[in-house]
């Protein structure tokens, strides 16, 4: 009792609050409040994911010897996978795999609602999974985890699903800028992969947010770069046709990452049994670290190595030591990195563990420049700078995977400090995305989601569309009749009716037609037909049916087809109601209006 009492006048202590609030801060003003916190709590989750890989990574591999290979390479990411399945089944008891793609989600489907548990788990799963050697990235859970804290803030002061989607994308910039120390890049990410669009309301929160996880990873950890980059070499125009030759060579990059990823993840769905995949997964994933070791973890040892010069490290811990020295070893064993990183990522998350792929993009570009200048150093003769390619790489593969060349550009800066090659940059950039482009309209993120006409993407119409539901425009208020109905039951119908539709069903509420009142206006005015004629004569069949739980797209598409202004809904053959252009077209209005007031 006592208890249940302190619950109580919490409760109404919050709920004066929040009456306050509306009452004395404007919707605007407290939104940048909200940033903030979220901000805050976004860039100490980034922190204490960070550490805890660092200190599991440290625990497991600061024991093993750089000049061989180690068994436990075998051992250690089976392990994790293990341990990240028990949690997530026993503890967890929910999905939380394919961070981004659940924001997403969330977003066009959830009214940008997220769980609570989803504020935490993903940072414990993931130190899991990466620091026994997951080859995936952190940036994902802690996106997820981001947007989870902004939603559930948002929640908890009652705002509306509009400042829900902004405190949303403000959480998933923290992250990334609290990860990365990178807020430029935050910001560009809600606006390029999340798709959130660029308005006087959304623009101010996510700046604001993204600079104080910025500012919260700076005060605790420094403000050295993430990766120490030194360029020694100027950028000069006469490389660049070599630098559009390697934004070329990395949209293909790109393309091969995303397809390879996706041909994996079909694999491990037609796997079925959870076990089964963490047999698969684990085994394949303990293979490729044992023999690539670089594939260990994030790889962001790896990037630092090739960015500060150090070509000979990438071998260290491998079987292939010994043959350092060799510029051919070098060269197949970094190439093998490029062609075998999305297979180790994708037995990873398919095996159980939980990752994502931002930083396996950031890897896979930044070996896949240093590869690219370090052949045509070898087999033409050149001395293009390895560093700087690899630079450029990161930009290019990023931009090519996720669809975001600015956030490429700024995030690659912004990590190294190479800010004098931002010409080079941009073209890397541009190319890349653009070579991707035309293979595949959707980035790995956002694919699933727009196969299943579940994405809300920059097209306004589109958008708008997808946050409608059929379950809401369904209009009931029609009347039925029967087949076997005479002509005088159906006026009689008619009379109490104000509509000018009749759907007709069998016994088991089945649709079998329709009765258009204007078709049998000619005839119901005349008594002698009246006990003569039934329905099942002057009934007719609907231009088209629509399914319960069909998207609206395809709906609007189905009008557009038929030309017809209402259909009737079913569920399994069954009648349920009409939809019509008007009640779909007001709603449009509404749901537009409310998502673009500024």
């Amino acid at each position: 009792m006592f208890f249940h009492n302190i619950g109580m006048s919490v409760h109404n202590a919050f709920m004066t609050l929040l009456v306050w609030r509306e009452r004395h801060i404007k919707e605007k003003t407290f939104v940048i409040i909200l940033a903030l916190l979220v901000g805050i709590f976004a860039g100490v989750a980034a922190l204490v994911l960070k550490s805890l890989i660092h200190i599991i990574i440290q625990g497991l591999t600061s024991h093993i010897n750089i000049d061989e290979g180690s068994l436990l390479y075998l051992l250690y990411p089976v392990v994790g996978i293990i341990i990240t399945v028990l949690y997530v089944k026993y503890v967890v008891r929910d999905n939380i795999s394919h961070g981004v793609t659940r924001v997403l989600y969330a977003i066009s489907q959830n009214k940008s609602r997220l769980k609570k548990h989803n504020m935490y788990t993903s940072v414990i799963a993931s130190s899991i999974t990466i620091g026994f050697g997951g080859s995936v990235g952190a940036e994902g859970p802690i996106v997820y985890t981001g947007a989870a804290i902004g939603s559930n803030l948002g929640r908890v002061f009652r705002m509306s699903p509009r400042i829900l989607m902004i405190l949303v994308g403000c959480g998933a910039a923290a992250g990334i800028a609290g990860i990365f120390k990178a807020p430029i890049a935050g910001m560009l990410f809600s606006l390029e992969v999340l798709m959130l669009d660029l308005t006087t309301v959304s623009v101010m929160p996510l700046l604001i947010a993204s600079v104080t996880a910025a500012t919260v990873a700076y005060v605790f950890t420094g403000y050295e770069v993430e990766f120490f980059f030194v360029q020694s070499e100027p950028f000069v125009t006469m490389r660049i046709p070599y630098v559009i030759l390697l934004g070329l060579f990395l949209g293909f990059v790109s393309l091969y990452f995303t397809r390879s990823m996706n041909m994996m993840e079909g694999m491990f769905r037609r796997l079925g049994s959870p076990w089964k995949k963490v047999l698969v997964g684990g085994s394949i994933l303990a293979l490729l670290v044992f023999l690539f070791p670089p594939l260990y973890g994030e790889g962001y040892t790896a990037i630092t190595d090739l960015l500060s010069g150090h070509t000979e490290s990438i071998v260290n811990s491998s079987i292939f030591y010994k043959d350092r020295d060799s510029v051919w070893w070098i060269l197949g064993f970094i190439g093998a990195l490029v062609l075998l990183k999305s297979f180790a990522t994708s037995a990873t998350n398919g095996g159980g563990g939980v990752g994502g792929t931002f930083a396996p993009s950031l890897y896979v570009g930044c070996i896949a420049g240093f590869f690219f200048a370090y052949f045509l150093n070898t087999v033409f003769g050149l001395d293009l700078s390895t560093k700087n390619f690899a630079l450029m790489g990161m930009a290019g593969v990023m931009s090519g995977v996720m669809h975001a060349p600015l956030m490429g550009i700024f995030l690659t800066a912004e990590l190294t400090g190479g800010y004098d090659l931002f010409l080079p940059l941009l073209i890397v950039s541009a190319i890349s995305y653009g070579t991707i482009k035309f293979f595949e309209p959707y980035s790995i993120y956002t694919m699933r989601l727009a196969h299943e006409g579940k994405l809300i993407t920059h097209h306004k119409d589109k958008a708008v569309l997808t946050l409608l539901k059929i379950d809401n425009v369904i209009e009931t208020d029609f009347v039925v009749v029967r087949p076997d109905m005479n002509l005088k039951e159906m006026v009689n119908a008619i009379s109490k009716s104000s509509r000018n539709l009749f759907p007709v069903t069998d016994c088991d509420g089945k649709l079998i037609g329709v009765v258009l009142l204007d078709e049998i206006r000619n005839i119901m005015f005349r008594p002698d037909l009246y006990e003569k004629m039934y329905v099942n004569q002057f009934m007719s069949l609907p231009p088209a049916m629509v399914e319960v739980g069909q998207s609206m797209e395809k709906v609007m598409n189905t009008f557009d087809s038929t030309g017809a202004w209402n259909l009737p809904v079913v569920e399994g053959g069954r009648y349920v109601g009409f939809v019509s252009k008007s009640k779909i077209f007001n709603s449009y209005r509404r749901v537009l209006r409310h998502y673009s007031d500024d």
